[in-house]
């Protein structure tokens, strides 16, 4: 049995896929106008472990994500600019190429973090006759009004708008502060933005209503609806798109074909920053190459992040990510120990195992079996290897690299340690720190201990 949480129906449910043994699965990426940062990557990490689970549990699975390169607007919303052209005025550069360049820069710390490449990585300026034709299909059927800025979705006319979020339309009006401008209701949403009349945009494109460019929401639909036909298996997100983002995603795929865009919604809980929110104003939005440059690496960031149900709140401090990492430099220390890997599993960790992570993804719990198992002496090393093999396809850890895989000790970084030591003795700081760098640049790290020098293969 597979269940996994469903934010539509606010119950866990058995998994029923629309096609037997294979999931349509679609996963809200980055808009590439800045790096991510690393409350993005925990939403990337807790889609790539939903992956990992379907597959390891037997399925096919055909993931696109989709790549945000125009049409994103300051604010989530309907007013101000786009992110592309602030990010293009920032940089000196086209909107094209900064898009490119944060979209290159995206790939490669998703390889850092060892998250598996989707299928496809559709961008929203190649599939823009797609959202065209849909704003054609949502207007044949009475659901769009066009007003001086753009052509709107009209949220009146869609009678269970607000399914997602739990609210209803005038709910959602209520008490709310927006700039209602031209729009009918508060929650109606651009589907087509008109060009100033008076100036030439760099990202704009002809359409039957006017030279403009699409709404944020749309391009989701549009792709999600072409990659994998609607209606699909899930769609995964932070708990950020709930209200807006994926409840007017809803509202497009049903207003225009008539169906449910998704059958299972799932949304990873907000990643805190030292106890609150995080801000640029704050200086604590944090990328993967800052956490490296602090000694804390992509795969221990996605450690901290199984450590914690992808639906519950996380509070990242440095000294939780150094924890993390500790973790990881201990588990590939005690696995460089063990035998080559058997063929056979610790069969009731093994089951164990599964029936966490198929329990809504359950990778706290999941983590402690693999801990009982690492610790359990009647468990022969070969047989741990493999068992933890099995767990690393969810996990993602990269452990198959360190098991049985003894450090040597080169005869220079020995001798370097012979005479670090006699540096310490003689209390002599500042030479047993340079040896400790000399040591590294060679690939070792250095750990003092009271017993003494322990060295690590970095």
């Amino acid at each position: 049995m597979f269940y996994l949480y469903n934010a539509l129906t606010r119950q866990k449910e058995e998994l029923k896929p629309i096609k037997a043994g294979h999931i349509g699965l679609y996963n809200c990426g980055p808009t590439v106008y800045w790096f991510a940062h690393i409350g993005n990557w925990r939403s990337y990490i807790f889609s790539d472990t939903l992956r990992r689970t379907l597959e390891q549990s037997g399925f096919e699975v055909t993931q696109v994500v989709n790549i945000t390169d125009v049409g994103h607007l300051v604010g989530d919303g309907d007013e101000g600019e786009d992110k592309m052209l602030v990010a293009m005025r920032r940089e000196g550069k086209s909107a094209f190429d900064v898009a490119r360049f944060y979209e290159e820069k995206f790939l490669i710390d998703s390889d850092l973090l060892n998250i598996q490449r989707a299928s496809v990585y559709p961008r929203a300026t190649e599939h823009i006759a797609e959202q065209i034709e849909m704003v054609k299909k949502l207007e044949t059927n009475g659901f769009t009004y066009r007003t001086s800025d753009g052509i709107y979705f009209d949220t009146s006319k869609l009678e269970n708008y607000g399914r997602l979020s739990g609210q209803k339309t005038e709910e959602k009006q209520a008490g709310v502060r927006v700039e209602m401008g031209e729009k009918k209701n508060a929650s109606d949403f651009a589907l087509w933005k008109f060009s100033p009349a008076d100036s030439k945009r760099e990202m704009e494109w002809e359409s039957p209503w006017g030279v403009g460019f699409p709404g944020w929401h749309l391009e989701c639909s549009a792709m999600s609806k072409k990659y994998l036909s609607v209606p699909f298996d899930i769609h995964t997100g932070g708990e950020d798109h709930i209200a807006v983002h994926h409840e007017n995603e809803i509202a497009q795929t049903q207003g225009a074909d008539g169906v449910l865009e998704a059958n299972v919604w799932m949304h990873n809980a907000f990643l805190m920053v030292d106890g609150g929110k995080m801000s640029k104003s704050l200086g604590n939005v944090y990328t993967i190459s800052e956490l490296r440059e602090k000694g804390i690496e992509p795969l221990a960031f996605r450690l901290f992040c199984l450590g914690a149900h992808y639906r519950a709140k996380l509070n990242f401090t440095f000294e939780a990510a150094q924890a993390a990492q500790n973790a990881l430099d201990k588990l590939r220390e005690i696995v460089r120990g063990w035998e080559t890997p058997s063929e056979e599993i610790c069969e009731d960790y093994g089951k164990r195992f599964l029936e966490a992570v198929r329990d809504d993804l359950n990778t706290p719990q999941a983590l402690a079996i693999m801990w009982e198992m690492v610790g359990d002496e009647k468990c022969v090393s070969a047989t741990k290897a493999g068992t933890l093999i099995e767990f690393d396809k969810i996990f993602g850890l990269e452990l198959e690299k360190y098991i049985g895989k003894k450090i040597e000790i080169p005869a220079e970084v020995a001798e370097l340690l012979k005479v670090r030591e006699i540096a310490r003795a003689e209390k002599n700081w500042s030479e047993s720190d340079r040896l400790r760098d000399k040591i590294e640049e060679l690939g070792f790290v250095v750990e003092d201990s009271s017993e003494g020098q322990k060295v690590k293969g970095k």
